[in-house]
Order: C-alpha cells, then structure tokens, then sequence
C-alpha cells in the first residue's frame, strides 16, 4: 500500500486482416476524392454514422469530482490485468472518498490513498507489467507517414495511439495528453492499480513502455488540467485541506442508461480517417502562413462527441 505523498510509490516524474497503413495519397491512389483545401472540421462534417462507435459502458469509467464528471475511456486489450484490477477497485469503491493528491504542473494529475490505510481485500489480484503486448498484426493499424523520435512505427489501433516495433513485434500504448495510467515505485511490477495519473501537459513519451497505460480520458479532461498546482515535490499537495475529493467513480455498465453520457469516437479503421489524418497534417487554411505537412502522433487528437 501507499505511503504518505512524499514517499508514494508514483515515481513516474523520477523516471480484417490487412495492416491499414494508408496516408492521404495512398487513400487518394484507392481512389477516394478528398479536397484539397478541407480542414478537419470540414472532414467530421461529412462523416456518417459508421466511421463512429460507441464507447462501451463496461469499459467506461465516470468520475465525479465537485467540478462536474470525468469520463474515462479504459483499454483491456492492452493491459487486461491491470484493467481488471481498477474496475474491481472502482466496483469494491475503493476510490470514493479518496482525493487528487498531486497535480504536477504540464506533467500528471494523481489520486490515490496518501495514507495506505484503505483496504483493497479481495478486489486485488497481483499483476505483472503490461508496458506492451505482443504486436497484433491481424488489426488494421492505421499509421501515420512521418517518423516519430520515440517508435519505429506510430498510428492507430480501434482509435488508439499506437507504437510498434516490428523488430521486436511490440505494440504500446502512447503518453499522449489526457491518457491514463497506473503509478509504480521503482520495481517495475510495483504498479498494482491504487494510484492512478492521467497527463496534463506535453506528451511524456518517454514513460512509453515504462509505465502501464490503461486507457484515456474522453471527456472532461480541462476538469483535471486547471486544478491548482501542487506545491511540493513533484506536484505534489503539502496539505490535506488542498486535496481535490472524488465524490465516486464507477463503472458506467454499473449506472441506469439515463445516467451515462453516451460517447462516440471516429474510428480510426474507417475510409474517413485517412482524410481526417491529412487535414490535420497539411493544414491549408488561409490563417496558415507555413503549412506543416508533418503529424505527430499525440497531435492526432481523436475527435469525440455525443451519441446523436
């Protein structure tokens, strides 16, 4: 369990069938006329129902904090223990009650038990890292033309952002802004799913693959992004009258229908997405004097809305 928030165990701040790998000119070369001049506003406005799906409700967690409701999107195809292991938490409510203890400014936003006094029981089950998982090269990975500092390869997986090593035949999740994960002390399988982070400032890549990512926030991430910044070492808050309480979270499945805020996101696997890719990267609105024409992975923000 954790110890006080000097001494947490988070030391992240010490620290189908066929591959979709279509840039706008090879969607283009399939031949799907895409203008030249569109922005990605002008992409999403043609979009129709099937380049969209849904969140799932049992993959979906929503936090409430006294400023509205954080809804989280999680991943169990790339860390299904650890997944596991914070819906039983959230289930056994574990977290209710419990604060934002560290907000760490253009770095993370963390929550846990600054004291280690809560018990988990049986909600949780030991877990090894799921930095990665093995590439699946079955999926359509959509990926992005230019290099990336970090990965060989960089692009989308069922709207994720992916990296990959074919040398390797490793695919990760991406420290992009707004993505969550599990906090860990120096062993590396420390990480057992009781301090949760979400990125608030410029994409960390460097935590890629040592650290478990497990999933994303969808919708309230300025709830997590304005709070107050903490003043002690790494970000952390001195006193407990600056904490931040967590009134609940819980899984949306677990919530009546008329209570969950009902997501879509664009599919990243849909013809659409390739022209959504290519607005973002060559950027030819007239307010645009030096059009890019570069696109990194953690700026290829995937568009959300709410179900019609």
């Amino acid at each position: 369990m954790t110890t006080r928030p000097v001494a947490m165990r988070f030391r992240i701040a010490a620290c189908a069938p066929a591959v979709l790998a279509l840039s706008a000119s090879a969607a283009l070369a399939a031949g799907r006329a895409s203008p030249a001049a569109e922005s990605p506003s002008d992409v999403l406005a043609r979009s129709v129902a099937s380049d969209w799906r849904a969140l799932d409700p049992e993959s979906t967690l929503d936090m409430e904090l006294p400023a509205g409701r954080v809804v989280i999107e999680l991943a169990p195809q790339f860390a299904p223990g650890h997944v596991a292991n914070i819906k039983a938490l959230v289930r056994a409510h574990y977290f209710d009650g419990l604060n934002i203890v560290r907000v760490q400014d253009n770095y993370v936003v963390q929550w846990g038990d600054p004291d280690g006094k809560r018990e988990t029981g049986a909600a949780l089950r030991p877990t090894p890292t799921e930095f990665y998982r093995p590439m699946q090269r079955a999926l359509a990975f959509r990926q992005l033309q230019d290099a990336d500092t970090y990965a060989p390869q960089v692009g989308f997986i069922d709207s994720w952002p992916v990296a990959r090593n074919p040398r390797t035949a490793q695919e990760w999740l991406t420290h992009c802004y707004s993505m969550f994960g599990v906090g860990r002390d120096t062993a590396p399988d420390s990480g057992s799913g009781v301090e949760l982070y979400v990125i608030i400032g410029h994409a960390p890549r460097q935590l890629d693959r040592n650290v478990t990512l497990t999933g994303r926030v969808v919708r309230g991430i300025e709830l997590l992004s304005s709070l107050p910044r903490g003043t002690g070492d790494l970000g952390f808050y001195e006193q407990p009258e600056q904490y931040v309480p967590i009134r609940s979270i819980t899984v949306a499945a677990d919530l009546p229908p008329e209570q969950r805020i009902n997501l879509q996101l664009l599919r990243s696997d849909a013809p659409i997405f390739a022209d959504y890719l290519h607005a973002l990267r060559s950027r030819t609105a007239a307010w645009f004097v030096e059009p890019t024409d570069r696109l990194e992975i953690c700026n290829a923000k995937i568009p959300v809305r709410l179900q019609p």
